[in-house]
């Protein structure tokens, strides 16, 4: 039975204090592929949640989509098949991704990737991601349009030349709070 919600505390009670209005989650995936209508699916997913500038909380978690990974995507992120093995299915990882980033705006580099694939992993599981999004390569595109390139890298080093490359291969963690640092200095926060 669902509880009766009347007042703030009742929805509170009910389901918990709501996200700071301020509270924004960076986002990065690694996937099978291109394209999840080829069939391609998330296999990590990395996020680090944001307060008044400040770095609240991180989530990062493997996740066992039940398809193997092609050898050329695996080089690409080094992530394996085997390291797959008995890691959370979508069924588990992608509620506690969503308890994680609650209703706060999400923020990656190249959103429409990572957004499009994260709406699909959602979707097969009768759920929605109404979240609003922000795109740090489109930001960084407008506020620099003279560097050579846009990459993630070429971001972070341009925005954060004192700063330790924070990279270990490609993974979702490390890209998050990379995504993390460049937002923070695009935004001003």
């Amino acid at each position: 039975m669902r509880p009766i919600i009347r007042t703030r505390e009742d929805a509170i009670t009910a389901v918990g204090e709501p996200p700071p209005a301020d509270r924004r989650v960076v986002v990065d995936v690694e996937t099978t592929g291109l394209s999840p209508r080829h069939g391609h699916r998330v296999i990590e997913i990395g996020a680090v949640a944001l307060e008044e500038g400040i770095i609240v909380g991180e989530f990062s978690t493997l996740i066992d989509a039940g398809v193997p990974i092609p050898y050329a995507v695996q080089a690409i992120h080094g992530i394996t098949n085997e390291m797959l093995e008995g890691q959370p299915k979508p069924e588990e990882a992608l509620p506690r991704f969503y308890e994680f980033i609650r209703e706060s705006v999400l923020i990656a580099h190249n959103a429409a990737f990572d957004i499009r694939f994260l709406r699909h992993e959602f979707a097969r599981l009768k759920m929605s991601l109404p979240h609003r999004h922000v795109c740090t390569l489109e930001m960084s595109r407008r506020r620099f349009p003279r560097l050579p390139d846009h990459t993630l890298e070429t971001i972070y080093q341009h925005l954060c030349p004192e700063a330790a490359f924070l990279r270990q291969s490609h993974r979702a963690l490390d890209d998050a709070r990379m995504t993390a640092e460049i937002w923070l200095k695009m935004a001003g926060g």
